[in-house]
């Protein structure tokens, strides 16, 4: 009998969109995956190609603003967890991050193999310690991960970010794709000042292109501001879509202009173009869009590149506040004219 297997990653939606090849990659030769996911991040999970249910726990030791420990909740996980009755789990990390917590809460639940990335020493909390290099994209850190269990891509998958969702092909009002423009970011410093959105928008106005400006619930202000006056040219679409909506609206994008976070990889997933506002808090080799035609602006070797900063502490948000509206008009010009080479895919496997 295939076993059921419980992949793990707890953090956000453009993380778990990420770990899409690792889930399809298990799902091969699973014979049932489970995703546990955040609350931020079970709406990308449940379009994961390979998932068959999610569960839903936050994690203290993930959460960037976590709550207080609370021990019945972390006591009612383990029973769900058990209940299951898994085989193997694959916990899924970033370099920064400890995969022992999520293994500790595994063990107690009963799960018999459990493998992860760990430059900690485990114990007895994992059967399989993996450690990759420092410098790989997250797709290939999670698929040498899932490597470890035995589970590869099967062929003819190239490794490519996907989702099950129904999309279709729009056209612009007259007749050509609009630009997505999406300004939001759970991260202020991985996007740009609100006033640069704006002045992008007018921009690309006046390029003729027909743009539509994106944003979650909450981000209705935002992208309201960002929208400008009503005009024919723009669309506000600010808290109207849920992630499959906004899933067809990147589909139908000729490109999408967006910071370094959920949506690029959404965007990536559905074969969109992106142009990324990538401020490096953290290196572009391992978050930059994967296996999509895309333009990074932004300063990638400034002296603060890697500061996992929040909100930049910096005046004038250096990384980024060097690109104009018209570095990313002329990026979208070429970057629609002829795409870039999409780099190889390297395959890394455990030691």
């Amino acid at each position: 009998m295939r076993p059921h297997v419980l992949i793990v990653r707890l953090d956000n939606m453009g993380d778990v969109l990420l770990a899409g090849p690792a889930v399809r990659a298990v799902a091969a030769g699973a014979g049932r995956v489970t995703f546990l996911a955040s609350r931020r991040g079970r709406a990308a999970a449940a379009l994961l190609p390979g998932v068959d249910d999610v569960v839903v726990a936050e994690a203290p030791w993930i959460d960037p603003e976590p709550a207080p420990v609370d021990r019945q909740a972390v006591l009612r996980l383990v029973d769900q967890l058990a209940a299951l009755r898994l085989d193997q789990a694959v916990i899924l990390t970033s370099f920064h991050q400890s995969a022992l917590p999520t293994a500790l809460l595994l063990r107690m639940a009963g799960v018999p193999e459990v493998a992860a990335v760990s430059e900690d020493y485990p114990g007895s909390l994992l059967d399989v310690r993996h450690r990759v290099p420092d410098d790989i994209h997250e797709v290939e850190r999670a698929l040498s991960t899932a490597a470890t269990l035995g589970y590869r891509l099967p062929p003819g998958d190239p490794g490519a970010l996907r989702i099950r969702v129904d999309v279709g092909r729009e056209a612009g009002r007259d007749g050509r794709a609009p630009v997505v423009v999406h300004p939001g970011a759970t991260v202020p410093a991985r996007t740009w000042t609100h006033d640069r959105w704006a002045d992008l928008v007018d921009a690309l106005v006046d390029s003729g292109r027909h743009v539509l400006v994106t944003g979650g619930t909450g981000e209705e202000e935002l992208t309201g501001f960002v929208a400008g006056a009503p005009r024919p040219a723009v669309t506000d679409l600010g808290g109207r879509l849920d992630l499959p909506g906004l899933a067809r609206t990147l589909v139908g994008a000729a490109a999408v202009v967006v910071g370094n976070t959920g949506p690029a990889h959404l965007a990536a997933a559905v074969g969109t173009p992106i142009v990324s506002l990538f401020a490096p808090t953290v290196p572009a080799v391992r978050w930059r869009p994967w296996q999509v035609p895309h333009v990074l602006l932004g300063e990638q070797d400034i002296a603060c590149a890697g500061c996992r900063a929040r909100a930049c502490p910096v005046p004038g948000h250096p990384c980024l506040g060097t690109v104009s509206a018209a570095d990313v008009v002329r990026a979208l010009d070429t970057l629609t004219a002829a795409a870039p080479p999409v780099p190889a895919m390297k395959e890394v496997l455990p030691a």
